[in-house]
């Protein structure tokens, strides 16, 4: 059989809906023979391509058919699919085998990293494996365009680079040097540079051995060299045929000329600039490598029933024109401006627009039969919209599935990394024993009981690293855990027997497989093998055995604190696809996936520079200019491809365009897709009429609730609580806050691996100073020896050791210094941190003094420590800071571990700074000092008293309701904000009263 004289090249537009019009057309052509259809082949772009024309050929089939063989033109074994269709058997058996992707990267990041630390520059191992996929990305860009290595090395283009893009080309030349005599040595090849030569092994067998049966290229789109050949062969092949998918017959010959790519100028030798950016671009360039003018293209002979009107094609052409022809927009008649069908919904911010889709794709399903397409690039919105769709038990056809990091295995692994190889930080630590996988069954709730107490003891600042660290909380010498860690140290040690293993194996020198291993055991031990089941599972324990078989081609140099990193890397591009398809009318693509999809409503989301088109992103190894210079395609390219794949998607009947106007990180900025649309309908592309009122109403209540400022009214048993100096003021300034604490019982928790916050660094200050006195009996030099060894301990916290060292040095010297003097005026320290009680205003009160002095005048001095600004004279005077004078009031009517006489001192010792001064340290009192709110000595005890005997008469034994923030400049704490909801009522105007009127 002779080949043809006239290509066999075919267009479906953007209206004329790909899969179901190239499914009739064959049909139409072949399926008068039972066995016609099925020996054929067609080749398609992807698998969700392929799964598209199967789907429609099903569709179309009235009696049932045998479908052609279908093959996709990335698949490693094309060239099988080929062979088979030739009926010849294997095609290109002299064409060596492609090196395993795995292999591939691994072995590409070790050249790096051992390339980069011979140049003295070492890099960890993430950061080699991120550069490793960068460089295999550009070889296969080369590759792709057949440009030949030699060629990176003959550009000079080095004098005009700046210095860190000429070390960056040194060092991709030599790294692509070592990889190919790697290749060689191997006897492989990469996947790109087999692919070109199955693709011209073909045409090189066709031209003296033609199929005998059908053979149809189609939506293929990609401008490679090789693949343009492959296309033309076909094309001129007797029973061979190209169908291109959405490409634009309606622009004119001027406009399709201004595409480029465009020769060098005779005389100057200058290129112009080529329209890379247009969506069209890589459409012509394909034609141009095909040596296959657009006069030459045929229209398909069938449409589907599901695409637009065809004056859609033509206004997508007219909004995507060239930027010099764009004043044409101004002449246009409405039918070539039209895009009846097509509406616009802009959201508040993504959340918002999330709802609305999937508020769009449920009313869609109350028409039987419409099928509905959400694509969008953005997987974050994607997640969102199938939640949303979960609120109607929808769960949508997410062709692009999710990564395995972000599954419930991978997130365990992960966790299981961070947690034993780096210390067994507390929050990584915690978020592993709670995860579902773990104790999964019977033993769950058990296992859960625990792990919350020891959650409660491991919050506040981290302790020292490792599992011993976890034993100091054991030993602590804080009271209120004692009865938690009793309960709990029996179970602690049977974990710890766990984790043991683990931790001695991954801290000494330990090879890769080993600890991979080790690893796998642990995550054995604490899920049952739960961790492998499933989908995720199952990609989980193969991902894991394939880097155990390749342990020799592991990192060299790994930190233990990146290992958790170096394998998100790897797991955020494993693509997790259930087993099954989601709901049968809803499917979420990303752009790639809905190329040559079809839907009766198509929602294209995400409509945001950035995300559709996504931002560019740079080649981190090849300067433009050693791009442009080589004949790669400019970075820019992407986003003509991203246009392209708009325009395809908008060639449905209904299509609904949506964007947010603020995203996670403030105001978002309009796609310049969109932006053009607009400019050129103007009036007439018509937001969405009802999308945004259902939003409103969904969760619109049917009545709104008024919080009022909450005023709880405990009974008289209620109210009878123990109280203590520290929660006078409380009570005083915020009467809610110390109805939560002491009648419901409600302590606040501190955040787990917290920063040393006030009320830690202050118990830590005291417990220096009270071991201080007791055991060293306030000598000087004493207190800098104790402070420099518990900053020393490995259970002090580095933030503590780095950023707080020199101030609390300066400031406990100075309390040092301080008390040796006094002691020499005659004031003597006799008590510290010693508690107190009395019966005062009919209640019984008790406190704890940091330190109390006898005064030379026999009376007795009350100290309080602050590591920050102590309250002023003007808190202290209005009775929002009793706590001096409650303690004096103590030490007068009762006694402190008999201790008792009349208060005549109280002196706030504060280690901060005072005023503009530089050093750390200072005395406060409110009985000295030249304030106006000064209280005089002997008023100070009977001040206390009397705002006690107030508050005590209005809450403790009165009826007054506790009511929120009754003071809010004296009560800046948050602890129970969310408790009183304060946010919805504070600083809200009251309700009018009935009869009130403006």
């Amino acid at each position: 059989m002779s080949a043809r004289r006239q290509p066999a090249i075919y267009n479906i537009a953007a209206h004329g809906g790909f899969a179901d019009a190239l499914a009739q057309g064959l049909i139409d052509r072949f399926a008068k023979d039972p066995l016609g259809l099925a020996r054929g082949l067609v080749i398609l772009p992807n698998n969700r391509a392929r799964r598209a024309v199967h789907d429609a050929f099903v569709r179309l089939s009235e009696d049932g058919l045998l479908l052609p063989q279908m093959a996709v033109i990335g698949d490693l074994e094309l060239d099988e699919s080929i062979g088979v269709a030739l009926d010849r058997g294997e095609l290109a058996l002299d064409i060596p085998p492609a090196i395993d992707p795995l292999d591939r990267l691994l072995m590409l990041a070790r050249l790096i990293e051992t390339e980069s630390a011979a140049r003295g520059n070492a890099l960890l191992s993430k950061d080699a494996l991120r550069l490793a996929r960068e460089f295999a990305r550009t070889m296969d860009q080369l590759t792709v365009e057949e440009i030949a290595l030699k060629e990176l090395f003959d550009i000079d283009v080095e004098p005009e680079l700046s210095s860190h893009w000429q070390d960056s080309l040194a060092f991709f030349r030599v790294v692509a040097e070592q990889w190919q005599e790697k290749l060689q040595e191997m006897s492989v090849v990469d996947e790109a540079a087999r692919r070109n030569a199955i693709f011209d092994q073909s045409v090189k067998t066709w031209k003296s051995r033609p199929p005998d049966n059908f053979l149809v290229a189609a939506g293929i789109t990609t401008s490679a060299p090789a693949i343009a050949r492959f296309l033309r062969a076909i094309a001129f092949l007797p029973d061979g045929m190209v169908v291109l998918p959405d490409l634009d017959m309606v622009m004119d010959d001027e406009e399709w000329g201004l595409l480029g790519p465009f020769v060098p100028d005779p005389e100057s030798g200058k290129i112009k600039r080529a329209q890379e950016t247009h969506p069209q671009y890589h459409m012509k360039l394909l034609l141009e490598r095909m040596s296959i003018a657009r006069a030459e293209i045929m229209r398909w002979p069938r449409i589907g029933t599901s695409g637009a009107a065809a004056k859609r094609s033509r206004a997508l052409s007219n909004a995507f024109a060239n930027p010099q022809l764009t004043d044409r927009w101004q002449l246009l008649e409405t039918n070539d401006r039209s895009l009846a069908g097509v509406q616009v919904i802009e959201a508040r911010n993504s959340a918002a627009e999330a709802q609305m889709i999937a508020l769009l794709a449920r009313e869609a399903l109350e028409t039987p039969e419409r099928r509905v397409a959400i694509i969008t690039p953005d997987r974050a919105l994607a997640g969102r919209i199938s939640a949303h769709l979960e609120r109607w038990k929808i769960t949508a056809d997410d062709t692009a599935g999710q990564p395995l990091s972000k599954k419930p295995q991978g997130i365990f692994f992960l966790a299981l990394l961070s947690a034993t190889t780096d210390g067994f930080p507390p929050a990584e630590f915690l978020a592993l024993l709670k995860h579902p996988l773990v104790k999964a069954g019977d033993e769950r709730l058990d296992w859960l009981r625990q792990v919350r107490k020891l959650d409660l003891l491991m919050r506040g600042p981290r302790s020292a690293p490792g599992l011993s660290g976890i034993d100091n909380l054991f030993h602590s010498e804080n009271g209120r855990t004692i009865a938690l860690r009793k309960d709990l140290l029996p179970w602690w040690k049977e974990v710890r027997a766990i984790f043991a293993p683990a931790e001695k194996a991954l801290s000494g020198a330990i090879g890769w497989a080993e600890m991979l291993a080790e690893i796998r055991k642990l995550a054995e031990l604490l899920t049952g093998g739960q961790v492998w089941t499933g989908p995720a599972g199952r990609q989980l324990a193969d991902f894991l055995a394939e880097m155990e078989e390749r342990a020799a081609l592991g990192p060299m140099n790994i930190q233990s604190r990146e290992i958790a990193s170096y394998f998100e890397t790897f797991l955020a591009d494993i693509p997790v696809r259930p087993p099954y398809s989601g709901h049968p009318r809803i499917a979420l693509y990303g752009l790639l996936e809905a190329r040559l999809q079809q839907a009766d409503l198509v929602i294209c989301c995400g409509l945001n520079e950035g995300s559709w088109p996504q931002a560019i992103t740079p080649d981190p190894w090849l300067a433009p200019m050693v791009r442009k210079s080589l004949g790669l395609p400019a970075q820019e390219r992407q986003i003509g491809l991203s246009a392209h794949d708009l325009v395809g998607a908008m060639g449905a009947q209904n299509v609904v365009l949506t964007r947010a106007e603020r995203d996670g990180s403030g105001p978002a900025i309009a796609s310049r897709f969109l932006l053009r649309l607009k400019a050129m309908c103007g009036d007439s592309l018509k937001e969405h009429p009802a999308a945004q009122n259902w939003a409103q109403r969904i969760d619109q209540p049917e009545k709104l609730i008024r919080i009022e400022q909450p005023a709880p009214m405990p009974s008289a048993e209620q109210r009878l609580v123990k109280l203590s100096v520290t929660n006078v003021d409380r009570l005083i300034a915020d009467p809610f806050a110390f109805y939560a604490a002491k009648i419901m019982g409600l302590g606040t928790l501190d955040m787990i691996d917290a920063e040393p916050s006030p009320a830690w660094r202050g118990s830590i200050i005291h417990d220096i100073l009270d071991k201080w006195a007791k055991e060293d009996d306030y000598e000087p030099d004493a207190l800098k020896k104790r402070a420099h060894d518990f900053l020393n301990e490995r259970s002090s916290h580095p933030l503590m050791r780095t950023l707080w060292t020199p101030r609390l040095i300066e400031g406990l010297l100075w309390i040092a210094q301080t008390v040796a003097q006094q002691r020499e005026e005659g004031r003597i320290p006799i008590k510290s941190e010693q508690s107190g009680n009395a019966n005062i205003a009919g209640v019984d009160l008790f406190g704890i003094a940091d330190r109390i002095d006898r005064m030379p005048d026999g009376g007795l001095g009350i100290v309080d420590y602050k590591t920050g600004k102590p309250p002023s004279n003007k808190q202290v005077s209005e009775g929002f800071a009793l706590q001096l004078g409650l303690l004096g009031a103590i030490a007068e009517k009762g006694d402190f571990g008999g201790l008792s006489g009349k208060a005549s001192g109280f002196e706030y010792w504060s280690l901060a700074k005072q005023g503009g001064k530089d050093n750390f340290g200072y005395i406060a009192s409110p009985t000295n000092s030249r304030s106006r709110d000064r209280i005089e000595t002997d008023r100070m005890v009977d001040h206390a008293v009397e705002e006690l005997a107030k508050a005590v008469d209005s809450y403790i034994l009165g009826k007054k309701p506790m009511i929120a923030k009754l003071h809010p400049e004296y009560a800046p704490y948050a602890d129970y904000d969310q408790l009183m909801r304060r946010e919805e009522w504070y600083g809200r105007a009251p309700e009018p009263a009935e009869g009130d009127h403006e």
